[in-house]
């Protein structure tokens, strides 16, 4: 991964926290966004303070490993939640967020999400 990459996925992750943030739609990762939050997740005190900067409480990481997954309903929770990016004033990365309906097999295929019920 380049140096420009990583910034690029810093970004879109910050971006992607704020939204679940602060929206109380579920918001749901691409695999690579989904990457860039397992680092910071698992350094709970600093992942908390993060949390608590963006105004919405602790933004629990909620892998779905059950039964019923389904690839394209994991690209349509992926792509409403890069509208959601959009419509915030965001920019969203196509590097970041293949929402082409190409897509790689998204972490929102595991079910990967946000969780509003917790906020």
């Amino acid at each position: 991964m380049t140096d420009d990459q990583g910034e690029r996925g810093v970004n879109q992750l910050a971006v992607f926290l704020a939204v679940a943030a602060n929206s109380a739609e579920r918001a749901t990762p691409s695999l690579r966004v989904d990457l860039f939050w397992h680092a910071p997740v698992l350094h709970t005190r600093h992942y908390a303070e993060l949390c608590d900067a963006l105004g919405g409480g602790f933004i629990h990481h909620v892998p779905d490993r059950g039964s019923g997954r389904n690839p394209a309903e994991g690209r349509s929770a992926m792509r409403r939640t890069a509208e959601i990016i959009q419509s915030a004033g965001f920019d969203v990365d196509p590097e970041f967020w293949p929402i082409d309906g190409a897509a790689d097999c998204t972490q929102s295929y595991a079910g990967c999400s946000d969780s509003p019920v917790a906020k």
